[in-house]
């Protein structure tokens, strides 16, 4: 954002104690009267009140000195913050971010984002800023401020003024605000971003300085098909904090979800992935994943998949439901046999097939020397998988 000359407070992160030191000591050094905003960097919201395994309470903290904040990282670094929405099992801390503190005056929401209704990117805004905006635009409609923006012209000075007064900015702030806006819409197009979010977007001040913008909090997605172009912002992911399935099932070219459920799902579509999930939910059990192999998996991607599939402990059974067009069934067969006698398959497999090389795959299947129980359609497929696991 600093790049792109969008206003944001000054600090940095660290990976060790002494980095978070070092950070802090920087932040002294530009403005001695500074206060000292220490934040663990996991992949969940709700950090500020959440709990780290060894007690430590709160992944947001606050210091007036680069020793204390250092001490408050050391507490975080290498332990797992367990919050509202990381689930039980909580995400580990490898870094800390130290920002210098800032007195805010005002808080607002701005977001420019891909948007389906307007064909591109769409400008989105509300006053009440700091809040949890999913909610204010479920009971407060009318405080949510959209603005179109043309893809050829760009943003409208006319588009930010009108928005930053809407806002209720400051007279003196309002430049200030629009221009924050304009940079933040460069940053969209230059960073390939599908999602630029701020909030909130603030008035505010340093001790001793006047009142300007701040960008305080931001949520950025990037489109993945841009990636080649992108190498500075993706070398920034930290896989630890994903799961490793989803992580495993990228690197082969496969789309993994993980579910709460004991049926493990391998399919070839969106559609007909969503089709067996509720398909299963009819017949009373819960799918655990869903594996979607594409159109053109290879048999070594799709034993992969079937160790993924199988890696999980909540999996008590597996449904392949696969419609072949261009994904042929016997590839499917090559690699669900390779890879159930690679793991030791020790679960019900049922499969049902249908499509391009339909015969070959089920013959595969019948010699394979693997159990398996075979399904003629996604009726009978998704009732054996459940009288499998019952």
């Amino acid at each position: 954002m600093e790049k792109y000359n969008v206003n944001v407070q000054k600090g940095g992160e660290g990976k060790s104690v002494a980095e978070c030191l070092k950070v802090g000591q920087d932040i002294k050094a530009g403005n001695p009267a500074a206060e000292l905003i220490v934040k663990a960097q996991i992949h969940a919201g709700g950090r500020g009140k959440g709990t780290f395994t060894n007690g430590f309470k709160g992944g947001v903290q606050f210091s007036n000195s680069p020793e204390e904040a250092a001490e408050l990282a050391g507490k975080m670094l290498g332990n797992t913050l367990v919050t509202h929405q990381t689930g039980p099992d909580g995400q580990i801390c490898n870094t800390v971010l130290i920002n210098e503190g800032l007195s805010i005056e005002s808080e607002k929401y701005f977001a420019i984002l891909m948007d389906r209704t307007h064909n591109g990117p769409v400008m989105v805004a509300s006053a009440k800023g700091g809040m949890d905006i999913e909610e204010v635009a479920a009971t407060e409609p009318e405080a949510i401020l959209t603005e179109p923006i043309d893809i050829v012209e760009g943003i409208k000075p006319e588009q930010t003024e009108k928005l930053a007064r809407a806002l209720g900015f400051k007279e003196e702030n309002i430049a200030a605000a629009q221009q924050n806006m304009s940079n933040l819409y460069d940053l969209f197009l230059g960073t390939d971003s599908t999602q630029v979010e701020i909030n909130p977007f603030a008035e505010g001040h340093y001790e001793g300085s006047p009142s300007t913008v701040f960008c305080v909090d931001a949520k950025l997605n990037f489109d993945d098909n841009a990636a080649f172009r992108q190498k500075e912002i993706y070398a920034m992911r930290d896989v630890s904090m994903e799961d490793p399935r989803d992580v495993r099932a990228e690197e082969a070219g496969l789309n993994y979800i993980g579910l709460d459920g004991t049926i493990g799902c391998m399919v070839n579509g969106a559609g007909l992935a969503m089709a067996t999930m509720d398909i299963i939910n009819m017949y009373g059990a819960k799918p655990a994943n869903f594996l979607d192999v594409g159109g053109s998996a290879s048999a070594a991607q799709v034993t992969e998949a079937f160790k993924i599939l199988t890696s999980d402990s909540n999996v008590k059974g597996l449904l392949v439901n696969i419609f072949g067009g261009i994904m042929k069934c016997d590839t499917i067969a090559e690699g669900i046999v390779i890879a159930a006698k690679e793991v030791g398959l020790k679960v019900p497999l049922v499969v049902r097939l249908e499509g391009t090389n339909v015969e070959a795959g089920k013959h595969i299947l019948e010699n394979s020397g693997i159990e398996v129980v075979t399904a003629n359609d996604l009726d009978d497929a998704a009732q054996k998988a459940v009288a499998a696991i019952a």
